[in-house]
């Protein structure tokens, strides 16, 4: 889940998939649709935070997703958030956090190419993920 945004102008959404362009300097790449209402306010504040989500945070991913048409602010309702370098919010019990800064924008078809340089980062040992396969959300089975 892509975070961005202060204050009122919070935004941010539901990614299927986020990927790793190198570990040095770490760096992530996401695709963003240009429709996206997240996109503008990641241009601006050129930060965002990358929030890996646990099983409880099924709820949370759907607004993000805009499942119940929630927009913005109203997303972030319900969750504890917090922030670390950059000032992007985090989702303070996600499974992991990227803090990243906006390196570069691409655009391509209909959608940007956002690559973030981690500037830091947060992990919560020994704890299953979310996932998302099929069209519906999933539990790893041990």
């Amino acid at each position: 889940m892509l975070t961005v945004g202060a204050g009122e102008e919070r935004t941010g959404l539901t990614a299927t998939s986020v990927s790793s362009v190198s570990v040095e300097p770490p760096t992530l790449l996401i695709c963003v649709n240009r429709t996206a209402s997240s996109l503008a306010p990641l241009l601006k504040y050129r930060a965002f935070a990358i929030n890996v989500l646990r099983p409880q945070h099924e709820e949370v991913a759907g607004r993000f997703a805009g499942k119940d048409g929630l927009k913005g602010q109203a997303r972030y309702e319900g969750a504890d958030w917090t922030r670390l370098s950059t000032g992007a919010p985090v989702l303070a019990d996600a499974l992991a956090t990227f803090d990243c800064e906006l390196e570069d924008a691409i655009e391509r078809h209909s959608h940007v190419i956002v690559i973030g340089r981690v500037v830091a980062s947060r992990i919560t040992e020994n704890a299953e993920p979310l996932l998302y396969w099929a069209g519906d959300y999933r539990r790893l089975a041990l």
